[in-house]
């Protein structure tokens, strides 16, 4: 199949992307506005319908090689002292060992380095202007540099530039759960806990960390705040004084991670939201990812989903022989359903994932120990894992 496809974003819905749609035979090129490959990032458990496509890649033995292989998440007191957690090997069991717990950087990653030769990365660039044609899109980039492809797809996030350009202003589809996320790393911390996950929790916030194998922490914070313009989304400083404010008399390590916190240079922030939208496509445009699908971090399958949308869009290209809008009405028709069943769920989630006072953060602890003590975690977790939406075969 020969063809253009620009592919706006470098991360793991856009390298995946570009990886079927060259196996297909499109002529790819990806750009993103990041200088060079994103590193860092929080820890995710990597499992269903991400696992089966990096399967169909090929690429689960290199992504082995960066699992932390979590055997336990921990839940503890102000002291330190265990309250509750999870047998992670239940888990495992559960997925039939087909689950890792990895950053997300370390997917991206994987995927990147799999990329054809031919494949063409623009870093330090993004998409300033569309311009639609019967025949295809005109793309103007912000180094000045024009081009026109046959297909533009925006697999850039959460705060895509193609959905804006091509869809309209973010506030028409974005839906603000209530809450800001953080994320960073920090070398050298005091506090270690190989192959475990701990986990802190005061009543509207919490505090997550995760030892990696290189003398690295990884920490992630989340806290409820009902404002989705109160808070700066590019001052990396003032980001750091509204977390410190936040957790300034919070109890277990906060002092330490606090002190990690005002030295670390890879701080990542944003709202925790969902991209709600009544089309993923138009045109000759079409979005994956976070860029039209988001379920939020609470959802805890982002990747997973984005590399299940990056391999259908692709396949029913081939499949369609390059007729884009029978492709397009394909992809939608087949995970739609299988998205806003996630995007329900992570909304459901939520009040569990940082409970907002100490009777619901009591309620959230003594469950998920009574579950562990009498061995329920398959009926907890078991549908979630063994997620029964099917993947296209497009031999």
């Amino acid at each position: 199949m020969s063809g253009k496809i620009l592919v706006s974003g470098g991360g793991i819905a856009g390298c995946c992307l570009a990886w079927w749609l060259r196996r297909y035979g499109y002529a790819v090129t990806i750009v993103e506005q990041a200088a060079e490959p994103r590193a860092g990032g929080y820890v995710i458990d990597f499992w269903g319908l991400g696992y089966r496509v990096a399967e169909k890649m090929g690429l689960v033995d290199e992504l082995r090689r960066s699992d932390l292989v979590i055997e336990e998440f921990r839940v503890v007191d102000r002291n330190g002292r265990k309250i509750s957690g999870i047998d992670q090997r239940a888990l495992q069991d559960i997925a039939g060992g087909r689950i890792m717990s990895l950053q997300r950087s370390a997917v991206a990653s994987a995927l990147y380095h799999a990329l054809d030769d031919d494949v063409s990365v623009r870093f330090g660039d993004s998409v300033a202007t569309l311009t639609e044609h019967p025949d295809g899109v005109e793309v103007t980039f912000r180094s000045g540099a024009h081009e026109g492809y046959d297909l533009v797809v925006g697999a850039d996030g959460l705060h895509s530039a193609v959905r804006h350009l091509a869809f309209g202003e973010q506030a028409e589809y974005e839906r603000f759960l209530g809450y800001y996320v953080a994320a960073f790393s920090a070398h050298d911390y005091p506090h270690r806990d190989p192959h475990v996950y701990v986990t802190y929790g005061e009543p509207g916030k919490q505090i997550w960390r995760v030892t990696m194998d290189d003398e690295t922490t990884v920490f992630l914070l989340v806290f409820a705040d009902a404002s989705p313009q109160g808070i700066p989304m590019h001052d990396p400083a003032q980001q750091k004084e509204i977390l410190a404010r936040r957790y300034a008399r919070s109890g277990w390590e906060t002092p330490d991670m606090l002190r990690a916190l005002a030295a670390t240079t890879d701080l990542y922030f944003d709202r925790v939201s969902q991209i709600v939208m009544p089309r993923w496509t138009k045109g000759r445009v079409a979005l994956i990812g976070d860029a039209c699908a988001c379920p939020s971090l609470l959802a805890g399958e982002g990747s997973a989903m984005a590399m299940a949308e990056a391999y259908t869009l692709a396949g029913e290209l081939h499949a369609a022989s390059g007729d884009h809008a029978a492709a397009f009405a394909a992809y939608e028709q087949l995970l739609r359903p299988y998205v806003e069943r996630k995007q329900k769920a992570a909304r459901g989630f939520a009040a569990s994932f940082v409970p907002q006072s100490a009777l619901a953060l009591w309620l959230r602890n003594t469950s998920i120990n009574v579950a562990n003590t009498l061995g329920l975690t398959r009926l907890l977790f078991g549908a979630q894992i063994n997620d029964r939406q099917a993947l296209g075969d497009y031999r």
